[in-house]
C-alpha cells in the first residue's frame, strides 16, 4: 500500500490528465492519418516511467475509458485493460532501470508491444471483428487475404505492428525524460531510476 501511495504524489496527480490529453491528441492524429501504428500510449508510458507502475496503469486505464466513453473514438474503451498493462510495464521497466539507456528503452518497448499484442488481439477480434477503423486494419485485411481467420489475423497484425509502436513510444519517452530539467524530474518518485 505504501508503494501505491508513493506513486501518487501531487505532481503525479497533476501529470496524469496532461498525459491523458497527450495520449488522445497524438492517438487521434495517428488514427485520422490511418498510419498502421498507434502512438497513443506516450503519456501513459511517461507517467509509468516518472511516477511508477500503479500511476502508469491508472493513466492507461482512465485514458482509454475517457477516450472511448467520451465518443471521440468508441473503439478505445474495450482496450482500457491493455493500456493499463502498458503503463504498469513502463513503470516496472523504469524500476528495473531499463530506461537509463536508449537500447534498453527500445527493448522494453518491444517486449511491451508483444504483451499488448497478445492481450489486445482477442479484444479486437471478438469485440470489433478485427476492424477498428485505424491504419492497422490494412494489416488485418492483408492477413485475412492470406486465408487466416479473424483472431489469427488480429494477432498477426498485433505482433507485426505493436512491438514497433511501443518501441517508438518508449524511445520518445526516453528522449523526453532526457530533455527535462533535473529539478523537475526530481519531483517524481521514479525519476531517479531513469537517469544516470
Amino acid at each position: 500500500m505504501a508503494d501505491i501511495r508513493r506513486n501518487f504524489t501531487t505532481i503525479t496527480i497533476v501529470l496524469i490528465p496532461v498525459a491523458i490529453a497527450i495520449n488522445i491528441a497524438v492517438g487521434q492524429l495517428i488514427y485520422a492519418a490511418k498510419i498502421p501504428l498507434y502512438l497513443d500510449t506516450i503519456g501513459t508510458i511517461l507517467v509509468g516511467v516518472l511516477a511508477g507502475p500503479w500511476a502508469g496503469a491508472l493513466t492507461g486505464l482512465v485514458s482509454n475509458l475517457v477516450w472511448g466513453l467520451s465518443g471521440l473514438n468508441v473503439t478505445y474503451a474495450p482496450f482500457a485493460a491493455v493500456a493499463a498493462i502498458i503503463g504498469l510495464l513502463a513503470g516496472l521497466f523504469a524500476e528495473a532501470r531499463w530506461l537509463r539507456s536508449w537500447w534498453k528503452a527500445i527493448l522494453a518497448g518491444l517486449i511491451t508491444g508483444l504483451v499488448a499484442a497478445a492481450i489486445s488481439a482477442p479484444i479486437s477480434a471478438y469485440v470489433w471483428g478485427g476492424v477498428t477503423g485505424s491504419g492497422t486494419d490494412v494489416i488485418v485485411a492483408m492477413f485475412r487475404g492470406f486465408g487466416l481467420g479473424v483472431l489469427p489475423s488480429t494477432f498477426a497484425q498485433g505482433i507485426s505492428s505493436d512491438p514497433l509502436d511501443k518501441a517508438i513510444s518508449f524511445l520518445l519517452v526516453w528522449l523526453i525524460v532526457r530533455a527535462l530539467p533535473m529539478r523537475f524530474l526530481a519531483r517524481f518518485p521514479g525519476a531517479s531510476k531513469t537517469t544516470d
